[in-house]
């Protein structure tokens, strides 16, 4: 009996088994809810403070990135947009999406973060490893729990 990898178990009259998808009739799970909302308020100030004060960021940006200063308020205009498509509940297409467009936004600043490690590194600021090494661990689970959060499936066939 072929299986769709969704979120709960029911049993349609086809006797095919599917899973009802979350948002969308179904009840939502309470731990996504709040990782969610842990997310969304991440990425808000994240990206608000990209906007109103982008000169920490730009201290860090890798020198091969081109118009870094457009490129931090790019950044901060799509953690803002992430956020918001998070918060929503109208539209769970729209939620999925910028669960996996902030799953790849982390995936792309990862290096900026490595940079900013290196620079400190560099600079005789070894101490400040307590800040840099918890933040490089968290990057794989923000870019695993925003697509997570954010109801997205991986499908397996």
């Amino acid at each position: 009996m072929p299986v769709d990898f969704e979120d709960e178990p029911r049993l349609p009259d086809s006797g095919r088994v599917t899973l009802r998808r979350e948002g969308e009739g179904g009840q939502e799970r309470a731990d996504r809810r709040f990782v969610r909302q842990v997310l969304v308020i991440f990425y808000a100030l994240a990206g608000s403070l990209h906007l109103l004060w982008p000169q920490p960021f730009l201290s860090i940006v890798p020198g091969w990135v081109p118009l870094p200063a457009l490129v931090v308020a790019l950044t901060g205009l799509a953690e803002l947009a992430g956020a918001v498509g998070l918060a929503q509940s109208r539209r769970p297409a729209l939620r999925r999406a910028a669960g996996w467009g902030l799953a790849l936004y982390a995936l792309c600043v990862w290096p900026a973060n490595w940079h900013h490690m290196m620079l400190d590194l560099a600079a005789g600021h070894a101490g400040r490893l307590f800040y840099h090494v918890p933040r490089l661990a968290a990057q794989p689970v923000l870019i695993w729990a925003a697509p997570w959060a954010a109801g997205a499936r991986w499908r397996r066939r």
